[in-house]
This record gives C-alpha cells, structure tokens and sequence, in this order.
C-alpha cells in the first residue's frame, strides 16, 4: 500500500470506503465474494437500481414496524383502538413490488420457483414434502436466497389478500403479519439489509468527486471514518428520496413510498444520534491510540502536526454536531408537518405532489448537510449537487432562521442570567446551573457554527466566557457578569448579521417566515 506524506507523519493511502463497506456488510468473506460473482454475472444494465430498490423495501418494510418512523402526527388513540386496515395494505403492496423485484434478478431460475410451486401441489408423501421445504430453505447461493425470499412474500401477498377482505384490522394481526414479514428478512443470508448504517458496495458509491477529494484530506483514521460513515449516508438518503419521486409519480404506487420513507427517517435518526453522541468519542479514541503509538522522540518531532490536527478534530466535532442537529430538526418537521399521515384521507393524485415537495425540501437538507461538510473539510469546495438560485436562496434561509432561533435561545439566557445574579440566593446548589448546562450545549448545537462562519471581532473574549462557564461548581458573580455582557454583544452581532443576510440578493422580496422559525425552534427544543 502506498504512503503519502502529512505535515506530520507518513501514514498509508486509504481507500475512502471500502473498509465500511466490507466490515457493515455482516457477510462473511466467502459469501461476500459469492454475492459479488453473482451480481458480476448479472446481464441488464438497470441491475444496480433493482437491487437497490429490493433492499430499500426490505429494510422499509422492517422500519414501517415503528411508529416513530411514519409521517404526520401521531395517532393520540391508544394501538388497540386504531384500524391497521391502510397499514396493512401499504405493506401487501411493498410485499407485491419485492416479489416483482425478485423475480427480475432470478431471470430464468424464476421457472425453479414456479416447479417448486407445483411439486407441493402434488407430492403425496409428507417425507417428500419435508424434503422439499428443506431445499427451499437452503441459501448457500444468492440465487438460493432470492428463490427463499420469492417463496416467503409470495404466501405473504396471499395471505394479506385474504386478511385485507376482513375490513378492520387489529393491532395483534397487523403485527403478527409484520413480525413474520421482518423475521424472513432478517434471517436471509444475502439480502438481509436491517443492520444500522450498513452500505452495499453494489449501490453505495460515492460519485462526486469533490467529496472524495473532501475525504481524501483527512489525516486522522478515526475522523476519515466518521466522516466516510456520515457522506455515505447522505448519499443513502439521497437514493432514498429518489426511489420516492419515482413512487410518488405512479399514481398506483404513491403509498408504496411510506414504506421507502420509514427506512430514510430510520437511518437519518441513527446518524444523527450517532453524530451527536458517539462520533466525538470515536474520534478522541482514535486520536488517543495514535499518540499511544507514537515513541517519545516521535511524539516531540511530530508535536506542531499533533496539535493541528486535535484543533482540526475539535472544528469537525463542532461541525458535526451542528450538523446532526439541522439535520434532525429539519427531517422532524419535514416528516410532521409537510407529509400527511398514513390514516389522511387523501387520493393518490394529491398524495403524490405532496410527496414530491416533501421530497425536495428533504433533499435539500441532505444536500445542505453534505456540503456543509466539505466546506469543513476542504473550505470553498462546492460539491456538484445544486448551485442554481434556488440552492442558494434555500441556504440562505436555513441560515436566517439559524440565526433567528440562536438569538431567540440566547435572550433567553441571558434573562435567566439577569435574574440570577439579582437574586444570589438561587445560587445554592448545581441545579441552579442547568439553564447553564441548557444554554452550552444550545451553544455546541447552534451557536458555535454561526460564529465560526462569520467574521466576529469578539470572538475570543465570547469563547473565554463561555469556557468560564463550563465549570458550574466554579461560577460567580464575575463570570456571570462577563458572560452576560459578552452575550449581549453576541446578540447585537446576531441582529446585524440577520439583516445582512436578509439582504441578499436571492432573498429579495422573500419575507422571513416567523412562524415556520418559531416552530422549528420548538422541535429543536424538543416541546413539540
């Protein structure tokens, strides 16, 4: 393997997926190269988008099981009380198109299936019929484990079809059906896509190159890989919302597309929650193992390139975790406010163009998630996703309303803080802190990218205050003080940047939306 040369050390070229893609698989190696052969062997051109739409139903079909992951608002009545009858029938139709899609990637052993069919027609014997269903059980090929998949959801659609004619469906049978659905996709040994952020290397190519250059410059292993984890993803969901689209168009298959939507709300919570609680310890662990590794004369001659790329690792945990929160808010209210429920009674013609905004203003948040990464990466590097006005106007008003919400979330501390430092009795225990505790991770989430993005000539009397702060066994009236006047200025800063921002020109004529901020800023705070 090649090395290339840091500021630092010489450490060996990487490739920028491959070890995520083999270790996420959960195949072992011989059945990894078995499932590559076969989908080598392949003979149509499309074989790549089947593929990919097969393992998007199946790990849909697994995430519609949750509530969490359907859009619009909950249902306030209790599970027993709800009629699972449009569930249901969600699920026979995804059943449908998987054995659609089965079918086309057997080709000609789609016959096996159908002698297969007929022998259990015929068989006398129980011994022969036992035979039998042990060689549909088998799954030494992928083929094997198409033809298993074929078998299973091809009872399930007649199955479903006779449960669909009894009118009302139960809690208890809509989850009978759909344990019994999940538990054949989970037990399939090569199309078994239900494990947390796994990737396929057949389908889950990064194709821009900006964003491989963006990878590329990453000198640490364990921040190489977040990051290899997180554009993959994005890239996932982008696949996502286009297999949606293509739903949303067919009339016939809109509510096809509820399914595809429970695995993108699935994965993007999972990263998210990945970002925002796991991804900084990975990255200080790696980073640990490194210096570990290192013997005392490489450790003072690499010092400078140490420290330069712990400060990196500080800037992208701050980026990602700003990340992971513009993510989760935006994918919230995109799914509960501008998506109906599944219980909604609405037509398909109308379904579908709601899907295909609700899918733009979605797209436009991965997009904005993808290169708000690059640009930490590798600064001034625009990937070739959307540069058109629209893009930027899109951009320009996530970040008027960020800059709203921070100042919303700021008055507030700084009120609290007001309120403290006049009454001195409240300081009585670390409870009293918590708006403290509250305000520093608001900080973390919001606050720290606004001021990393944009010129702020107090930038480091702002940081030191809040970094007094952090230590809430040790605050006092001073460090209140100077927080609540760093604070205040931050706040003028805010309201200056806000106007200036509202006068660019793609948000001309564009008025802010107070309310949509006002609600975003309530799913962020967790009230609604």
């Amino acid at each position: 393997m090649v090395a290339r040369v840091t500021g630092r050390l010489a450490i060996p070229d990487r490739d920028v997926y491959a070890n995520l893609l083999r270790d996420t698989r959960g195949l072992r190696r011989d059945q990894a190269s078995a499932r590559d052969a076969w989908y080598s062997a392949l003979p149509w051109e499309r074989k790549e988008e089947t593929l990919f739409e097969l393992e998007a139903l199946l790990k849909g079909i697994a995430c519609f099981g949750n509530p969490r992951n359907h859009p619009g608002q909950p249902d306030a009545r209790s599970a027993v009380a709800q009629d699972f009858h449009e569930h249901l029938r969600i699920l026979r139709d995804a059943s449908s198109r998987v054995v659609q899609l089965t079918r086309q990637l057997l080709g000609d052993k789609e016959r096996a299936y159908t002698f297969t069919r007929y022998l259990e027609s015929v068989l006398p014997e129980d011994s022969a019929r036992g035979r039998l269903i042990q060689e549909q059980l088998t799954q030494d090929t992928p083929e094997e484990a198409l033809l298993l998949l074929r078998n299973a959801f091809g009872h399930f659609l007649d199955l479903s079809e006779g449960l669909l004619r009894l009118g009302r469906i139960s809690n208890r049978i809509h989850s009978a059906y759909h344990g019994v659905l999940v538990r054949e996709v989970g037990r399939n040994t090569f199309f078994n896509p239900l494990m947390a952020l796994e990737f396929r290397q057949e389908f889950d190519r990064i194709r821009s190159v900006e964003v491989l250059d963006a990878l590329h410059s990453i000198e640490s292993e364990s921040g190489h890989r977040v990051c290899a984890l997180t554009f993959l993803t994005l890239f996932r969901g982008l696949r996502y919302l286009s297999l949606i689209d293509q739903y949303a168009a067919e009339p016939a298959a809109t509510r096809r597309a509820y399914v595809v939507l429970a695995a993108l709300r699935s994965d993007v919570r999972t990263l998210t929650r990945y970002l925002a609680r796991r991804a900084a310890e990975a990255m200080a662990d790696g980073f640990e193992s490194e210096l570990l590794s290192l013997t005392a004369p490489e450790l003072l001659r690499s010092y400078d390139g140490l420290a330069g790329e712990a400060y990196g690792l500080v800037r992208l945990r701050g980026t990602l975790e700003n990340l992971a929160n513009t993510l989760r808010v935006e994918i919230r209210r995109t799914f509960d406010h501008d998506l109906p429920s599944l219980e909604a009674k609405i037509g398909e013609r109308e379904l579908g163009p709601q899907m295909v905004i609700a899918s733009a203003q979605a797209r436009a948040s991965l997009h904005h998630a993808i290169i708000t990464l690059c640009d930490e990466l590798r600064p001034g590097l625009v990937p070739e996703l959307e540069k058109d006005t629209t893009a930027r106007r899109a951009a320009s008003e996530r970040l008027r309303r960020e800059i709203w919400m921070f100042q919303r979330i700021l008055k507030a501390f700084l009120a609290m803080s007001e309120s403290s430092r006049a009454d001195p009795d409240q300081w009585v225990s670390p409870a009293s802190f918590q708006f403290v505790r509250d305000f520093l991770g608001h900080f973390r989430a919001i606050g720290y990218q606004l001021i990393r993005s944009h010129d702020y000539e107090r930038l480091d009397p702002f940081l030191k205050a809040l970094d007094e702060l952090r230590d809430v066994d040790l605050v006092e009236g001073a460090r209140i003080r100077s927080a609540i006047e760093e604070g205040a200025a931050f706040s003028d800063f805010l309201g200056v940047l806000f106007e200036r921002v509202s006068n660019r020109a793609e948000l001309q004529g564009v008025p802010f939306d107070r309310q949509a901020a006002a609600e975003m800023l309530k799913i962020y705070l967790g009230r609604t």
